[in-house]
Parts: structure tokens; C-alpha cells; sequence
């Protein structure tokens, strides 16, 4: 791994331009801004969702802001898909920076989970990590870390710190010589 940092620091910096703009129905006391982020590509979109919400709110009448949400292009954005897998899906060929649509009303139930806090992104984030690990070393690497590994590697992606998430995750990726390789190798196919 170690041979691989330079391309694991390339991937890990990787960032998406993006254009925040609010639904032109939602009540506003004035005229909204765009808001304009650099996206980590391996992160997800409820972690700079308080960033967005402040921007917004402060032209948003506080009895119109409910449940914030993202579509780009009318196309509801999953907040458990990670942002650089959004970008390729749905906006890949088109120009920078990446537009995304925010609302504050009419919630789209039948396309999108609720997410009502980042407690619940960190658990599908455990639960994605712990199912690579099951495939990879039986559940082995996983088990052996302690609460304090699994929330330095969550609070690794959350605050964007390459280091501290890969301090942890590098025990997920490695394996003993003896073994000559992984058991299996997990990907996931998204449509």
C-alpha cells in the first residue's frame, strides 16, 4: 500500500465543482444566492448538507424549511451514494460546475430515503465497510478494531482527513502474505 500512496492521495483529493441553487417555487424573503462547494468525490451529500441549509435559510422563511433535499436535472440525488458516484450517473458529461438543485418542500417519497441525521449516514458508512471486510477477511479486520478505529475512520471522511481515515483503513486493505490475496474482492454495480 505504501507504493500506492501518491494514487491514494490523488483519488482522495479528487473534487467536483459544484453550484448549489435554490427550486425557483421555494418562498424566499429575497433573492437566493448560489452557493458554490468543492465536493470530495468520496464523500456524501449530507455531509456539507448543514453548509448548504445555512446558506439557504438565511433568505427562507423558517416556517417553508423542512426535510433539505438535491436533484440534478429533476433526477432526486441519493444521499447514500457516494458524491463522485452521483456526478458519474448523472452529470459526468456535462459542464463544470456541476448544478444541483436544493429544496426545502415536497420531499420525494417514492425515490428518496429519509436522512434525518448524520448518525445515519455513519451507519450505512459501517455497514458498507463491514460488508467489504466480511467478503475480504471473514469479518476479521473489522472485528479486531475497537469503537475508537471505526469512529477515527468515520470522522477521517467526514472532516476530509486523508491521514486519520487512512491510518485505519489501510488495515482493511492489506492482508497476510500467507494468504496470497484476498478472499474476495468487493465492488458494488450501481444503475
Amino acid at each position: 500500500m505504501t507504493d500506492d500512496k501518491d494514487v491514494l492521495r490523488d483519488v482522495w483529493f479528487g473534487r467536483i465543482p459544484t453550484c448549489f441553487t435554490l427550486y425557483q417555487d421555494e418562498i424566499t424573503e429575497r433573492e437566493a444566492d448560489p452557493y458554490y462547494l468543492l465536493l470530495p468525490r468520496i464523500s456524501y451529500l449530507t455531509l456539507v448538507t448543514d453548509k448548504v441549509k445555512k446558506h439557504f435559510q438565511k433568505v427562507m422563511r423558517q416556517e417553508e424549511v423542512s426535510e433539505i433535499w438535491f436533484e440534478y436535472e429533476g433526477t432526486p440525488l441519493k444521499w447514500h451514494y457516494p458524491i463522485g458516484l452521483l456526478f458519474d450517473l448523472h452529470a459526468s458529461n456535462t459542464a463544470l460546475p456541476w448544478s444541483i438543485t436544493v429544496h426545502f418542500k415536497n420531499f420525494p417519497e417514492k425515490d428518496l430515503l429519509h436522512c434525518h441525521s448524520k448518525d445515519v449516514i455513519e451507519a450505512h458508512f459501517m455497514a458498507c465497510i463491514k460488508e467489504a471486510d466480511a467478503l475480504k477477511h471473514k469479518s476479521q479486520v473489522i472485528n479486531e478494531m475497537q469503537k475508537k478505529d471505526h469512529k477515527q475512520l468515520w470522522m477521517g471522511l467526514q472532516n476530509d482527513k486523508f491521514e486519520q481515515f487512512w491510518a485505519i483503513n489501510r488495515k482493511l486493505m492489506e492482508y497476510p502474505p500467507e494468504d496470497n490475496g484476498f478472499r474476495y474482492i468487493p465492488f458494488r454495480i450501481y444503475q
